[in-house]
C-alpha cells in the first residue's frame, strides 16, 4: 500500500490547469457545490489531478467496520446499523479518502447493491450487498466520459446527488444508506452531450485543453521523468506545497459557516443569472454557494463581488452553447449590477426623512 501512495503524482506538481485545480479544491472544502464537470480532450491531466486531491486531503474518521464509511461525529448522517448500534461498542477508525471510479459498462446492481431476499427478512441491513455508491460514500465518486453514462444509472445518480441517500428495492424489500459524494465527471464534447437533467446539477462545470506553451509542456516532462524514477524523491520536494494547499483547505472549510452574504449581493448574483438568460434557479444557488467558499478560501469576512466573479465563471462557462460567456462578459455583468444596486441604494437614502 505504502508503494501504491508513492505512485501518486503530489497535486502541487500538477503544471497549469488552474481551473481544474481551483474547481476540485472548492468541492473539497464544500461539496454541496455540486461536484465538477470536465470538458476536454484525454490527456490533459484530469485523471491525474482528481487522483491527487485525493491523496493530499485528510484521512476520514469512521465508524469501524461499516461498509458506508458512517461518520461518528455525525450519527444523523448514519445508516440504519450504525444506528442501532449502542454508543458504547462504537469504535472509530481512520481511512484515506478514495476515488472510486464508476465504469461505463456497470451494471444497475453493481452501482446501487443489491440485497439478498431471504437473509433481509431475518437480519434487515446486513442484507444488503454494497455496491459502488456505498463505496463512493464521503469520497470522491469518479466517471470519465459521464456522456456515455447508460440513462438508468444516470437516474441512479441523480437520486443519490439530490438526497445524499441510496435506496436498493428489490422484491417490495426496500433498504437505504447514506451516499454523500463529490462527484467528479469528464467528457469529450465530441463524442456527445451530457443529459440536460444531469449537467443541471453538477456545480462547476470546465473546459481544458492542452498546453501550448513550450516552457510548461518541458516542465511536464521534466517533472513526470523525476517522478517515475524517484517517486519519493519527488514527492518530498513538493511537500511543503501539500502541506500549504492541505493548509488552507482546512482552514478554509472552517471559516465557511462564518462567511457572510449581503442582500445587495444575491441581488447581483440574481441580476447576472437573469442577464445571463439562466433557466431556473440551480445556478443561482450554485454561484452563490461557491463565491461563499471562494470567500472562506481567500479569507474574506464575506463575499465581494471577486468571488462572484469567480464563481460565476466557473459555474457558468461551460453552460452555454448559443451565447459566448466570458471572464470579461461576466464582470461587466456584474459590475453593471453593482451600479444599479448602489444608485438604487442612494436613491432610496434620499427619499429618507432627514434629521434636523
Amino acid at each position: 500500500m505504502r508503494l501504491l501512495k508513492n505512485l501518486i503524482f503530489p497535486f502541487s506538481a500538477i503544471v497549469g490547469q488552474e481551473k481544474v485545480k481551483k474547481a476540485l479544491v472548492l468541492n473539497a472544502i464544500n461539496p454541496s457545490i455540486g461536484g465538477v464537470l470536465i470538458k476536454g480532450d484525454k490527456g490533459t491531466g484530469k485523471t491525474t489531478a482528481v487522483r491527487a486531491l485525493a491523496d493530499l486531503l485528510p484521512s476520514l474518521r469512521v465508524i469501524k467496520g461499516c461498509p458506508f464509511n458512517c461518520d461518528p461525529d455525525d450519527p444523523a448522517s448514519s445508516c440504519d446499523s450504525c444506528k442501532d448500534t449502542e454508543s458504547g461498542e462504537i469504535q472509530v477508525e481512520e481511512k484515506k479518502m478514495r476515488v472510486v471510479e464508476l465504469p461505463l459498462g456497470a451494471t444497475e446492481d453493481r452501482v446501487v447493491g443489491s440485497i439478498n431476499i431471504e437473509k433481509a427478512l431475518k437480519e434487515g441491513m446486513k442484507a444488503l450487498e454494497p455496491g459502488i455508491l456505498a463505496d463512493a460514500n464521503r469520497n470522491i465518486l469518479y466517471v470519465d466520459e459521464i456522456n456515455l453514462l447508460d440513462d438508468n444509472l444516470v437516474d441512479v445518480l441523480l437520486d443519490a446527488a439530490a438526497y445524499g441517500i441510496n435506496t436498493v428495492e428489490r422484491e417490495g424489500i426496500s433498504l437505504a444508506h447514506p451516499s454523500n459524494f463529490i462527484l467528479v465527471g469528464t467528457m469529450n464534447p465530441a463524442e456527445g452531450e451530457l443529459r440536460p437533467q444531469l449537467s443541471d446539477r453538477i456545480g462547476l462545470q470546465i473546459s481544458v485543453q492542452s498546453i501550448m506553451d513550450i516552457d510548461d509542456r518541458v516542465k511536464i516532462m521534466e517533472r513526470r521523468e523525476v517522478f517515475e524514477k524517484d517517486p519519493n524523491t519527488f514527492r518530498e520536494e513538493f511537500r511543503e506545497y501539500q502541506d500549504q494547499i492541505l493548509e488552507n483547505i482546512i482552514e478554509a472549510r472552517k471559516l465557511l459557516p462564518k462567511i457572510k452574504v449581503s442582500q445587495d449581493m444575491m441581488k447581483v448574483i440574481a441580476h447576472l443569472c437573469v442577464d445571463m438568460g439562466v433557466d431556473g434557479h440551480r445556478a443561482d444557488i450554485a454561484i452563490l454557494k461557491t463565491s461563499k467558499t471562494l470567500a472562506a478560501y481567500y479569507k474574506h469576512q464575506e463575499v465581494e463581488p471577486i468571488d462572484v466573479e469567480e464563481a460565476a465563471a466557473l459555474v457558468l462557462g461551460e453552460r452555454f452553447h448559443k451565447k459566448s460567456v466570458d471572464q470579461e462578459k461576466i464582470k461587466k455583468q456584474i459590475e453593471n449590477s453593482v451600479n444599479k444596486l448602489s444608485e438604487e441604494n442612494n436613491g432610496d437614502d434620499k427619499k429618507k426623512p432627514q434629521r434636523k
